[in-house]
């Protein structure tokens, strides 16, 4: 197994390798592993632990989501970050509304590549169930996942995102962070959510950060990063799916 440089991320190094043998982090290639999808692996230097699927946001599987994937191992966790976009990255909302409009025309294809996420990341972090992070676009199919497959998602985080709850088939609890200030995801959206979700019996905390708007959490979209808030709501993430391990 042929080692790169390290990585620093969260107070340990998380050292990069091919993807065949234990892999610690690594760019997935679909030529190189055909069951795998095109994303973003990465684990703890153990090269062990709970597996989490991370969705990224309609810019793409850019730079700000994955450092969120090593922040995770860094925490403990292997994680895997499929690429929707199959390699393109937004930088400007007319090109993200281009791209994520692209991938609603596909969507039964981004969801069976979610699926097969899902299965690569059971066979590589040993457990049986996963979380999954989704932020924003993510949130839809975050949403989506723990309803399609209640067997093998046990929690669900999602960052200013929604969707179709599907919470009669769900088996997941719910943690939730939304902003204020949002007109993509506006407090009618949330509480939909919240409510279908509690009704069916699902346990859900989710949480308002007042004075935000959407993207808080991305350090990269300077008009709209809140550190006060993200960190708030990455302790809040951390404490929940560190709480629900299966």
């Amino acid at each position: 197994m042929r080692r790169l440089s390290p990585i620093r991320a969260t107070g340990l190094f998380l050292l990069a390798t091919t993807i065949f043998g234990c892999a610690i982090q690594s760019s997935l290639r679909s030529d190189e592993m055909t069951s795998s999808p095109h994303g973003f692996l990465v684990a703890p230097e153990s090269g062990t632990g709970p597996g989490v699927l991370l969705l990224h946001a309609w810019w793409g599987l850019n730079d700000t989501m994955k450092q969120y994937a090593r922040d995770l191992a860094g925490s403990g966790f292997v994680v895997l970050a499929p690429d929707l976009y199959d390699g393109k990255i937004a930088e400007t909302i007319p090109e993200a509304e281009t791209l994520s409009g692209a991938l609603d025309e596909r969507h039964l294809e981004a969801k069976a590549t979610i699926e097969r996420a899902v299965a690569h990341l059971v066979e590589r972090s040993g457990q049986e169930r996963v979380a999954v992070v989704g932020f924003s676009l993510g949130g839809y199919y975050a949403l989506h996942l723990a309803g399609s497959d209640p067997d093998r998602v046990h929690a669900v985080v999602l960052y200013y995102g929604c969707g179709d709850p599907m919470a009669e088939t769900s088996k997941a609890t719910y943690l939730g962070h939304f902003a204020e200030n949002d007109p993509f995801e506006p407090s009618e959206n949330v509480e939909f959510v919240r409510s279908h979700l509690e009704q069916a019996g699902r346990p859900v905390s989710f949480h308002q950060y007042d004075g935000v708007g959407h993207w808080f959490a991305e350090p990269d979209r300077e008009d709209a990063y809140d550190p006060q808030a993200a960190g708030l709501a990455w302790t809040r993430t951390l404490d929940f799916l560190k709480a629900a391990r299966p």
